[in-house]
């Protein structure tokens, strides 16, 4: 038998990155997960992260955003403040995904020639949040400006190559 949940649902708090003694990073974050027969009606579940996880979850999850857990049920008890025994039932995030569409950039500047650069953020090795596989980044000039897009090029740019084949491709 396999203990393992996967659940779709929107967070109903912002993330709060916090650490253990030793400085283990950990988030604790609740999830509605609608249910599928009941309209209007969510159940309200404990998300525990850990580690590269929880660091995940806090910098590209807010609260209201859909996200997708992938992880197990874990069930603890604990003493009260009156001293009485309590359980708790947690999901225990193995992994965290996005769903839904591609964010947009919500902030505009202020006022034109204002605009500064978002600080970059580096997402764990191998991760692409959006799908988007062998992106290379953009290439600047020496002087931190943007390279030309090739739609601003002109058709001298380019050449038809003129062999005597019957123009079937060669695959």
């Amino acid at each position: 038998m396999a203990n393992r949940v996967i659940l779709t649902g929107r967070l109903t708090e912002e993330p709060e990155l916090r650490q253990t003694p030793d400085g283990t990073p950990v988030t604790s974050v609740s999830i509605a997960v609608p249910r599928k027969f009941k309209k209007d009606t969510a159940d309200f579940l404990d998300v525990v992260a850990w580690r590269k996880t929880a660091e995940f979850l806090c910098r590209y999850f807010t609260k209201g955003k859909w996200m997708e857990v992938d992880g197990s049920i874990q069930t603890r008890t604990y003493q009260d403040r009156e001293g009485k025994k309590r359980k708790a039932v947690e999901i225990v995030a193995d992994e965290i995904n996005f769903v839904g569409d591609k964010p947009k950039n919500e902030a505009a500047p202020s006022a034109p020639g204002t605009h500064s650069p978002a600080p970059p953020i580096s997402a764990p090795a191998g991760f692409d949040p959006f799908g988007q596989q062998h992106v290379p980044p953009p290439t600047r000039f020496l002087s931190g400006q943007m390279a030309p897009a090739y739609a601003s090029g002109s058709a001298d740019d380019f050449y038809v190559s003129e062999s005597d084949d019957d123009g079937d491709l060669p695959f």
